[in-house]
C-alpha cells in the first residue's frame, strides 16, 4: 500500500513539473493574402463551415479549449495540429501550385464524402464542428467547381 502511495505521489509531482513546459501555441490574429478563403472568395456559408470544422488544426490561428493550458494535453493537442498543419494549411493556400491545389481539393473532396474530416476526436468536444450533410453537399459541390476551375 506504501508503495502506491509513492507512486501517487510521483504522478502528483510529475503532473505539476510538466505544467512549467509551455508551448508556443498556433495563435494568430493576421490573415494572409494567401489564405484560401482571401484568394477563393468563399461564399459566407461555406467560410462559416469551414472556419468552425477546419480551420483549428488547418491554419496559423487556433481558437482553443480550456484543457489546452493543462499539461500534457497541450502537448497532445500541438502535435495533432501541426499533424493538421503539415497536411493542409489553408492560410499558406496561395503559396500552393496549381498542382498541389488539385490534390489538396481532391483529398478535402474524398476525406469529407468519407466522413473522415473532421475528425471524431475533434468533433466529440467540439459539437458545432460536425457537417451536417447539407453542409458537406455545399463544400464538396464547392470544392469540386474550384477544382474543375484549375484544370
Amino acid at each position: 500500500m506504501k508503495f502506491l502511495k509513492i507512486i501517487a505521489w510521483l504522478a502528483l509531482v510529475a503532473l505539476i513539473v510538466i505544467q512549467f513546459f509551455p508551448i508556443i501555441l498556433n495563435e494568430s490574429d493576421y490573415v494572409p493574402q494567401s489564405d484560401f478563403m482571401v484568394e477563393n472568395q468563399v461564399p459566407a456559408t461555406i467560410k462559416n463551415r469551414l472556419q468552425v470544422s477546419c480551420y483549428d488544426c488547418h491554419s496559423n490561428n487556433t481558437d482553443y479549449p480550456w484543457y489546452s493550458k493543462i499539461q500534457p494535453a497541450t502537448w497532445f493537442l500541438e502535435d495533432h495540429i501541426q499533424e493538421g498543419k503539415d497536411e493542409l494549411n489553408f492560410n499558406e493556400w496561395a503559396t500552393y501550385s496549381d498542382r498541389r491545389k488539385n490534390s489538396k481539393l481532391r483529398s478535402i473532396i474524398s476525406q469529407i464524402e468519407e466522413d473522415k474530416m473532421p475528425l471524431d476526436s475533434y468533433t466529440l468536444i467540439h459539437k458545432d464542428a460536425i457537417l451536417s450533410d447539407e453542409d458537406k453537399r455545399m463544400i464538396i459541390d464547392y470544392m469540386k467547381a474550384l477544382k474543375d476551375s484549375l484544370e
